[in-house]
């Protein structure tokens, strides 16, 4: 696995020193560096990357847009979300929006490395900021007519678990384009975008609760 990561922050000495750190992964093939949100989506718009990183803050266009934009129409790039603040409000927010992973910019090199491999096999990276957003989430407990079947109820589980698709359809003996299937429903009936959209729908629902 080789992987094209984008990345993009308006302060150009951080934004290289990053770069610099995520050439040295081991899954890493090639990155570009973007002074602001515009900058990235043209990239995108040249050739799609595997994921995007994006600080939340800059000019021209901001991370939460830029956000917006991607998923909606490369809902298969993955994006992780940089900020200086420990906000549960932005994490459910850029979650309800389509982004994968958010890291506050104190985070250490080995968990970005974590990030982008998370994302890119799981669809989501769970860290201790994402959890707090998903145990607030829980206390939302927003109860809806959503009508899911017991298979999908047991994918939806499996998926809250961090398991990939394919280690669910091996744990359940079916094909992974089976359990992909079961995604796509998921998607549709809870009205997600993504798998980390799925962990926020199903804790708030209260089909999926927090150990």
């Amino acid at each position: 696995m080789k992987l094209t990561i984008y990345l993009a922050d308006d302060h150009a000495m951080f934004a290289n020193a990053l770069a610099l750190t995520i050439e040295g992964f081991k899954d890493v093939s090639k990155v570009k560096t973007a002074s602001n949100g515009k900058e990235l989506i043209d990239l995108v718009e040249k050739k799609k990357p595997d994921v995007v990183i994006t600080d939340f803050e800059m000019p021209v266009m901001d991370g939460m847009e830029v956000i917006k934009r991607i998923s909606k129409k490369y809902p298969e790039v993955k994006i992780i979300l940089l900020t200086m603040y420990n906000n549960v409000q932005l994490v459910r927010e850029a979650m309800d929006h389509g982004v994968h992973a958010f890291l506050t910019k104190s985070f250490d090199p080995s968990e970005l490395e974590t990030a982008i491999i998370s994302v890119v096999e799981k669809d989501f990276y769970h860290n201790d900021l994402m959890y707090k957003a998903l145990k607030y989430s829980a206390s939302v407990n927003i109860k809806t007519s959503t009508s899911l079947t017991d298979r999908e109820k047991e994918v939806l589980h499996l998926i809250c678990d961090e398991l990939t698709m394919k280690e669910i359809g091996d744990k359940l003996f079916v094909s992974d384009k089976t359990i992909q299937n079961h995604r796509q429903a998921l998607l549709r009936k809870l009205g997600a975008k993504n798998t980390a959209g799925l962990v926020k729908k199903a804790i708030e629902e209260g089909i999926y609760k927090i150990s």
